[in-house]
């Protein structure tokens, strides 16, 4: 949980960076090249290892990042300097959501009991982008025990229009004696 909140802090923070050099595009870029590294098992090792000094850690940084912006850099040397580098995924997919409401995109993840095709894909993303006012993309699954319909999840809220949960309320309320 921690973990997550300093993940927005410093997401936030290079957000406002970002915006205030209209560099959003790059630093973007930079954080999912810089997020790439956190998936390096061995190189991680390497980061969080107490007996390599930071010295040694800054000289394969420099040689790893390349072409980064040199804030995006600095703030890769305060991650490891402060033992966060572990978190710099998280970050990255911060940020992303950051931009993402910034340009007014929302991501909906969304469960149908059969696969979709592109064609009712699209259809839905622009249903669903008139329901919430904003351009979605979609990402979907499948799960059978849903019968028919859907659930959708569009920023933190839930849309739940599956057959199997309209089931389930009829299945309540007869049993509670709600239909005379």
């Amino acid at each position: 949980m921690a973990r997550r909140v300093y993940a927005r802090r410093y997401a936030r923070a290079v957000f406002e960076i970002a915006l205030e050099k209209k560099e959003l595009d790059r630093w973007q870029t930079d954080l999912k090249q810089i997020a790439v590294l956190g998936e390096d098992a061995t190189f991680m090792a390497l980061l969080e290892n107490p007996k390599v000094g930071f010295d040694k850690k800054e000289k394969v940084l420099a040689k790893v990042l390349g072409d980064i912006n040199p804030l995006a850099r600095n703030l890769v040397y305060l991650l490891v300097s402060r033992g966060r580098f572990s978190m710099i995924g998280d970050i990255a997919e911060e940020y992303q959501r950051l931009l993402d409401g910034y340009r007014g995109i929302e991501h909906a993840e969304v469960v149908t009991a059969v696969p979709l095709d592109d064609k009712e894909k699209k259809k839905l993303e622009e249903h669903l982008g008139v329901v919430v006012g904003k351009k979605i993309v979609l990402e979907s699954s499948v799960d059978p025990s849903l019968v028919g319909g859907m659930i959708a999840r569009i920023g933190g809220k839930l849309l739940d229009g599956s057959t199997h949960s309209q089931l389930l309320a009829l299945k309540k309320e007869l049993a509670t004696g709600g239909l005379k």
